[in-house]
């Protein structure tokens, strides 16, 4: 049986060759797809959201393990998909159009996927319509927006106005953030939930999705 506290350690400490190697190790003993992400990829990336919060980890020590989280689930993702496991929920994330940043949304996106969410990321400058035609056509239950720029903030109560109009938004739950949002804002523009970090984003998304 391989040592999966490496994989937990691989993707804390942001080793991702480290956690490329243990992931093929624990893939060839046998180690169900699933147990590989619920047991030890989320628990880690929960311990790197913990330790942001805390201020013991900064964006790039969170960039580091993110990309560690990816190393494992590029090769674990395919197995999944075809053993039909179902994610946490189905998540159409993107910096709203206008907004050409991204790390934030990035690191959200990253931390989502390492907590057990199918994320479909379109990127940044994300016109309302994308978000329409991804939310149909991947059945995604909930909407991530992000906004750096405060001139770009009405464009996350544009798109919501236009998932309204489409008919979907009773089908889904949407979550907005970005340095100028505030709870205030993400209440006057009709969003479900409003979070100021990569590590609360996914503590939300998991309450709204299971609301």
């Amino acid at each position: 049986m391989p040592d999966l506290e490496k994989l937990h350690e691989a993707v804390i400490e942001g080793d991702w060759k480290a956690a490329a190697a243990a992931t093929h190790a624990a893939i060839a003993a046998g180690v169900p797809p699933l147990t590989i992400v619920t047991d030890y990829l989320v628990r880690a990336m929960d311990e790197v959201g913990r330790r942001f919060e805390c201020e013991e980890y900064f964006v790039p020590e969170m960039l580091l393990s993110a990309r560690a989280m990816k190393a494992s689930m590029e090769i674990v993702r395919p197995l999944l998909a075809a053993s039909g496991a179902e994610p946490v929920g189905r998540v159409v994330i993107g910096t709203v159009k206008g907004d050409l940043h991204d790390i934030g949304k990035n690191l959200v996106a990253s931390m989502l996927e390492g907590g057990g969410f199918e994320v479909i990321d379109l990127g940044a400058d994300v016109a309302p319509e994308r978000f329409i035609e991804a939310v149909t056509a991947r059945h995604a239950n909930l909407v991530a927006l992000s906004a750096l720029l405060t001139v770009t903030m009405g464009s996350m109560k544009t798109t919501i106005d236009a998932l309204q109009a489409a008919g979907l938004r009773e089908k889904v739950k949407i979550m907005v953030g970005g340095a100028p949002v505030t709870q205030q804002y993400a209440d006057a523009i009709g969003a479900d939930g409003f979070s100021d970090s990569a590590g609360n984003a996914v503590a939300l998304a998991r309450k709204l999705v299971a609301a």
